[in-house]
């Protein structure tokens, strides 16, 4: 039987949230089977072994050993009797890629002092196990797909608002005598809070259109997160202290109820209906962007797209002069990168780029992988 290891390099999740943070083990949502889907291709030159170790990632070691990384959870699926959830996995255990069959199969195996496990040798001190169910304490730090460090601050923000924006939110009206702009610790003050026993709010400034690239109408209006603040003391105008900032905050930034941290469990997948969109905005202005950024589809749940889709991102081809026959040809969409979808709206979403072959910019193209 043909053996090798899944090198496992950095490590962390597609499920995001407050047990991610709390140090828990999140599930993760098998993936949805797909039609005409070519056979997974293994990367070539993939390493025999490596031992899985603190601040390894699925999605990387998936980038390691396999062509196209987003289709790990079908190789995981195919060894659901041994490995339950790919997320119960931990620094010390060791991975094995088993190629002797039609698609590959991952296998677990655990190094122990040198010897194996069961008390038998082998000739790198690393027991071959046969298929078994293993249960592990929730208190140890298990594995996740991708650093969730990327795309945390963006689970509940940045917010997408109706046309009016949020022309009806509380403004602030004023800031700590001497500021004009504040930071964490710093107070304002406040009108049009109604709402009883909201303490906590998320501080945002006012909306921006998102425009269709090619229509160049608005797709939906997008709020930038500036920061948390929490009410001292109510009244009119009501007091506020800044608990933390991401921007600076002054006069006119509008305030929104804080939302609780949403868990979100995900597998990569490709969409179930063909998308062709294209990236309207990169976070916080940014023309051009690369691995680990956030970006803006003009595609969401309206056209078919949904938390954990995988798309492939493209350099739109260009008119190009055939001087011969004198006229445009259109040059093909090249593909530069891969990106995660993590959040939904209507006609919004946001995804992650998980790959980058070069610089990402409004205006790319995506389509399913």
């Amino acid at each position: 039987m043909s053996l090798k290891k899944f090198s496992i390099r950095r490590l962390s999740a597609l499920a995001i949230g407050a047990g991610l943070a709390a140090g828990g083990a999140i599930p993760v949502v098998p993936a949805l089977a797909q039609q005409a889907t070519p056979p997974i291709a293994l990367a070539p030159g993939a390493p025999d072994k490596h031992v899985v170790v603190k601040g390894d990632t699925l999605w990387d070691i998936s980038a390691t050993f396999l062509k196209s990384p987003w289709r790990w959870p079908e190789v995981w699926q195919l060894n659901r009797e041994q490995i339950a959830n790919p997320h119960l996995i931990y620094p010390g255990d060791i991975v094995y890629l088993d190629t002797s069959g039609v698609s590959p199969r991952l296998r677990l195996g655990k190094r122990v002092d040198g010897m194996a496990a069961n008390g038998q040798g082998s000739g790198d001190g690393i027991r071959r196990l046969e298929p078994v169910v293993r249960a592990e304490q929730l208190d140890k730090e298990a594995i996740s797909t991708i650093s969730s460090a990327s795309i945390a601050a963006f689970v509940n923000r940045p917010l997408i608002v109706d046309i009016k924006g949020l022309a009806e939110s509380p403004r602030i009206v004023a800031t700590q005598e001497g500021r004009v702009y504040l930071g964490r610790g710093d107070r304002a003050y406040v009108r049009g809070i109604k709402e009883d026993g909201i303490t906590d709010w998320h501080v945002y400034r006012p909306a921006k259109p998102l425009l269709d690239p090619d229509t160049r109408q608005p797709l939906a209006y997008e709020a930038l997160y500036l920061g948390t603040a929490q009410v001292v003391r109510k009244g009119d105008p009501t007091t506020i202290r800044i608990v933390d900032n991401a921007e600076e905050i002054g006069e006119g930034d509008r305030l929104v109820p804080a939302e609780a941290a949403r868990a979100i469990n995900f597998a990569p997948r490709p969409p179930e209906k063909d998308v062709a969109g294209k990236i309207v905005s990169v976070y916080r202005g940014i023309t051009q962007v690369g691995r680990n950024s956030v970006v803006a589809l003009n595609r969401g749940k309206n056209h078919g797209l949904d938390v954990g889709h995988v798309l492939t991102v493209q350099l739109t081809g260009r008119l190009a002069k055939d001087r011969e026959a004198n006229e445009l040809v259109k040059l093909p969409n090249e593909p530069i990168g891969q990106l995660l979808v993590f959040r939904t709206f209507d006609n919004i979403a946001y995804g992650l780029i998980v790959d980058a072959s070069q610089s990402i910019s409004v205006g790319d193209s995506v389509a399913n992988p």
